[in-house]
């Protein structure tokens, strides 16, 4: 298996600290407002990566980490634009954030420390450090790590020093030794949350955080930290800083994996530039499937350019889908156990193995979702070609059945939950089978019809009528 990692700029061979085990460690949002559409593409991204690992290596083999940031200065500025505290803005925020990744399909990670659940264990890091003699204190001010005591800083992005810019949530202050050193503890300022420290009460720094987290939960080293490529500096550049410095040269994460941006009109989305949507603005319109399905259409690593046209290409690509395992399992009911189809039989069957390699050779490669969509696409066709062949016994359908849970394990996008309907949706449905029996074509439509209105959509096959929810 081959991933790309950022550090080394290329596909490397995926060797995990410990065989047939996973670590991985992901950077979650800082939540003083609503999920956003990036926030929910790398969501998706590493969801999938966690569950082909576990696909790979079984469930009780992969740990993930992903994180929320619940102190902050954007959480401190909208607590106060709100009137409330920041701990109440966070408990108002979180379960949104775990409602609109559930609609996403994603899982619940193994464990989602908050920041503030870890402050004793970044205090600790902070006093190590200073025995590593790489901070120094700005009185009235705070604690600062000096980057030009890490070793080779800037090896993860590709950065240089002499070519760093203030920005990127490295902020400007003239009493630094050097204008790109990062705070690691910000002393306490009136009205602000603050936590009592050896060296001066105050809160966190942002990038101390995961810093501390992910040692406390995972380890000095563990397999895998992802996240958007946005993080990848300054804030994952500076984690290695203090993580090296702390524990020493090549510890903290073996490989590191980012998502790309999305875009609108070549520019990355953002709220900065108002030019974002929050997930639930779009979960209004589209189901939070077609959402995920757009995400999986494309490369992790590559950017995606955000269009409505790219939302509806996905709804029809995943109505497909749905109707294609819809039609199945309305089918086999109505199947044979028959030997007629076994000739036929055992060459589809030829060919779902062959479609069953290449969905692992296109995830070992480096988690080429849009390969994987395309075996999809084939086992979608190969289900219709068989229409017109003696072939759809029940073994057969069983066996493209098991084949798409086993994609589905990984892509989270195929299976549906079964909707009730009413009693009322029920006898129209048998009223209309009837009406049709007894070749009553005008009554037949109408309720047809009505039923649309009810947002029911019947579908007439040869072995009868299914529906659908619109």
């Amino acid at each position: 298996m081959k991933i790309k990692d950022t550090r080394q700029k290329k596909k490397v061979d995926f060797e995990p600290l410990e065989e047939g085990k996973v670590s991985m460690y992901v950077c979650g949002p800082t939540v003083y407002d609503r999920a956003h559409l990036g926030h929910g593409r790398s969501a998706v991204c590493f969801d999938v990566m966690r569950r082909y690992f576990i696909y790979k290596y079984g469930e009780g083999n992969v740990k993930f980490v992903s994180n929320y940031t619940d102190i902050d200065d954007k959480m401190i500025n909208r607590a106060k634009e709100e009137c409330i505290s920041v701990p109440e803005l966070a408990e108002r925020v979180i379960p949104q954030y775990e409602e609109d990744y559930a609609a996403l399909g994603v899982m619940a990670p193994d464990e989602a420390p908050r920041a503030t659940e870890y402050i004793d264990q970044m205090i600790e890091f902070v006093g190590r450090m200073d025995e590593a003699g790489v901070t120094y204190t700005i009185e009235g001010d705070g604690v600062y790590f000096d980057v030009k005591k890490a070793h080779e800083y800037g090896k993860l992005s590709g950065q240089k020093l002499e070519e760093l810019k203030i920005g990127a949530r490295v902020a400007e202050n003239e009493a630094k030794v050097n204008p790109y050193d990062f705070v690691v503890w910000k002393f306490a300022k009136e009205g602000e949350p603050k936590w009592e420290a050896p060296f001066g009460d105050g809160r966190p720094g942002w990038h101390l955080e995961c810093s501390a987290m992910s040692w406390k939960i995972l380890g000095e080293k563990f397999d895998i930290h992802g996240g958007g490529a946005d993080l990848a500096f300054p804030h994952h550049e500076c984690e290695i800083a203090q993580s090296e410095a702390v524990f020493g040269e090549g510890s903290f994460a073996k490989y590191w994996l980012h998502n790309g941006f999305i875009t609108m009109n070549k520019e990355k989305m953002s709220k900065s530039l108002g030019n974002f949507f929050t997930l639930r603005d779009l979960f209004e319109k589209y189901d939070g499937k077609v959402l995920r399905l757009m995400f999986l259409q494309t490369h992790y690593s590559n950017p995606i350019e955000f269009s409505e046209d790219l939302l509806e290409q996905s709804k029809a690509g995943l109505e497909r889908i749905h109707d294609f395992v819809r039609k199945l399992k309305f089918d086999y009911e109505k199947l044979e156990d028959g030997k007629a189809g076994e000739p036929h039989e055992a060459i589809y069957g030829k060919e779902i193995e062959i479609l069953g390699k290449e969905f692992e050779r296109y995830m070992d490669d480096d988690f080429n979702t849009s390969g994987v969509l395309s075996v999809l696409a084939k086992i979608v066709d190969l289900g219709f070609e068989a229409e017109g062949q003696d072939v759809k016994t029940k073994r057969f359908v069983d066996a493209v059945v098991e084949f798409l849970e086993k994609l589905d394990e990984v892509l989270g996008v195929i299976f549906v939950e079964e909707v009730e309907v009413g009693g009322e949706v029920e006898d129209l449905i048998r009223a209309r089978e009837e009406a049709r029996a007894g070749k009553d074509f005008e009554k037949s439509d109408q309720i047809r019809d009505d039923l649309l209105k009810k947002g029911i959509e019947l579908e007439d096959t040869p072995n009868g009528t299914i529906w659908k929810k619109v």
